[in-house]
Parts: structure tokens; C-alpha cells; sequence
């Protein structure tokens, strides 16, 4: 199968159309949940299908959605808890190299300033105050980086790494 990425949530459904309240996960809303986007859905129970946009729309922090293949609000409970996935494939590269899709940094080895290994990103973990790596460490725990430049001075997505320069009591 091929690499799939987050882009969306379903969190319930809207009104008895069809309509359904989707959690965003993209930077591109607009352009994911373009009228004629396909995406595909993970549903609760691990099957997958693909979805059509027909619409969206901005609501309350949230987008409502309608896809072609849910016509009606029977259906679109079917579709709560859904995960809304595009493939990795179809991303463009982006133009700032400040920016990374989360499965860039996925799997990246994390290191000090002096190259000490600390472990391996594991996650990107989203939080109201930022995004933050979590890294599984090499003694098995997990912690917490916030992403900025002031602890995080250089992503080397080629070699395959992230330094890390955490400050007292981070790690």
C-alpha cells in the first residue's frame, strides 16, 4: 500500500445531508478538500475506501465536508472517527526549506550539537502552543522537542538526521 499521510479527521456528522465536521491536518485545506480531491478514508474498523469532495467549508475551527460517496447523515455516522489520507506520492516538494511534511521527519535520527545519539523521531505531535518531535530515546522512553529553530538548529532530511540542542531538563 502505498505511503499514506494524514490530512484530516472526521469528527462527526453535520445535519442530516451527509455533511460531515472534518479536524484539519494539513497546511492546505484548500487544496486537499478541493471539489474533486480524492482521498482515502480509514474508517474505525481499518477498511479503507476512497472519497470524493463535492464540498467544504469553513465552521466553527473545523471543515464541513460532503463527499460523493456519502449521500445521506446514515452514511456520514459510518464515517466518524474516520482518518482522511492522501498518498505521500502526490505531495509537491516544498519551496521552504524550513518546511517538512511529517513523514520527512519520521524515522530521522536525532543527535546533540557534538553528535551524541539521543534516538530516533518517531512522531510529530501537534500541541496548541506548536508542533513537537517526539523522540523515542535509546533507553526507551519517549520525549518531547519542541519544534523551533532555537532547540531544533538543523533538520538534515538527506543525511537523515535532526540536531538537537535541548535546553537544561528537556531530555
Amino acid at each position: 500500500m502505498a505511503d499514506l499521510l494524514l490530512v484530516g479527521r472526521v469528527a462527526k456528522a453535520h445535519g442530516i445531508s451527509g455533511e460531515l465536521a472534518v479536524d484539519i491536518h494539513t497546511d492546505v485545506p484548500d487544496e486537499r478538500f478541493a471539489p474533486g480531491a480524492v482521498l482515502t478514508a480509514r474508517l474505525r474498523d481499518r477498511s479503507v475506501r476512497p472519497v470524493t469532495v463535492t464540498t467544504a467549508r469553513p465552521h466553527s475551527g473545523r471543515l464541513l465536508v460532503r463527499f460523493d460517496e456519502v449521500p445521506d447523515r446514515t452514511v456520514a455516522e459510518t464515517m466518524r472517527g474516520a482518518q482522511l489520507l492522501v498518498d505521500a506520492a502526490e505531495l509537491a516538494p516544498s519551496d521552504d526549506p524550513d518546511a517538512f511534511y511529517d513523514h520527512e521527519l519520521e524515522g530521522l535520527a536525532a543527535v546533540l550539537t557534538d553528535g551524541t545519539p539521543i534516538g530516533t523521531v518517531s512522531e510529530i505531535a501537534r500541541a496548541p502552543a506548536g508542533e513537537l518531535l517526539v523522540v523515542r530515546k535509546e533507553d526507551g522512553t519517549e520525549a518531547l522537542v519542541p519544534f523551533v529553530r532555537a532547540i531544533v538548529p538543523e533538520v538534515d532530511v538527506k543525511a537523515g538526521r535532526v540536531v538537537i540542542d535541548p535546553p537544561e531538563g528537556l531530555l
